[in-house]
């Protein structure tokens, strides 16, 4: 799945002379976290809740200053530099881009032009969907040989049970050359697949009851 699939295109934005005041507003209203910063269509920075928590020295205290800090342009306090995507980029890097550096947001860009916001909350909603935990579907865990091949033959089973796929995610096992098939498959009642992978000599790691496959 693509970014430009799942991003938002009505971006709420500011320039860099809006006031903090004024940007604190549109992040209340709107109920979001970070403003994108916009100059003659190009973007060139973020401003973010945190960024005012961060110049304000207190939520609870009131300072002379406050209201000084609140007519600032958001110039003064936006970052500058930007991490972005691009509307084509797959949302797994997009995921690994806020979690590397540790943000909440990405401005999606063509060039320099802003076309769309995504979120960690967006992302997370577009994970659940492609492993199918949004409807009604088990968790099917298998241990196989790190070599090539071993997803089809398991796959094989499913098929043969006529049991419906709706995602799978490999990572590596707890005991190497191993890895782990974590299969979401369209059935309440997964023990007669469980049943055929044993019969075929596969280890079932999920589900089991007593250390053992259901």
């Amino acid at each position: 799945m693509r970014i430009e699939d799942i991003m938002r295109k009505n971006v709420v934005t500011v320039n860099p002379s809006t006031s903090i005041g004024e940007a604190l507003l549109l992040l209340r209203s709107n109920r979001i976290r970070h403003l994108p910063v916009v100059e003659h269509d190009r973007l060139v920075g973020i401003f973010s809740d945190r960024d005012l928590r961060d110049a304000l020295p207190s939520r609870l205290l009131k300072h002379e200053d406050d209201d000084t800090i609140l007519h600032k342009p958001v110039a003064d306090i936006m970052y500058k530099q930007v991490i972005t995507a691009h509307p084509l980029d797959f949302i797994e890097d997009a995921s690994a881009q806020l979690y590397e550096h540790k943000i909440g947001s990405l401005p999606i860009v063509e060039g320099t032009r802003l076309v769309g916001m995504i979120t960690e909350s967006d992302l997370f909603s577009s994970l659940i969907e492609l492993f199918g935990v949004n409807k009604p579907s088990s968790h099917i865990e298998v241990e196989v040989d790190d070599r090539v091949g071993m997803l089809a033959e398991v796959s094989q089973v499913f098929r043969e049970a006529e049991v419906n796929v709706c995602s799978v995610v490999v990572y590596p096992g707890k005991k190497p050359p191993k890895k782990n098939l974590v299969f979401r498959v369209q059935t309440i009642d997964p023990r007669i697949v469980i049943q055929r992978l044993s019969a075929k000599g596969f280890t079932v790691v999920w589900p089991t009851e007593g250390g053992n496959p259901l």
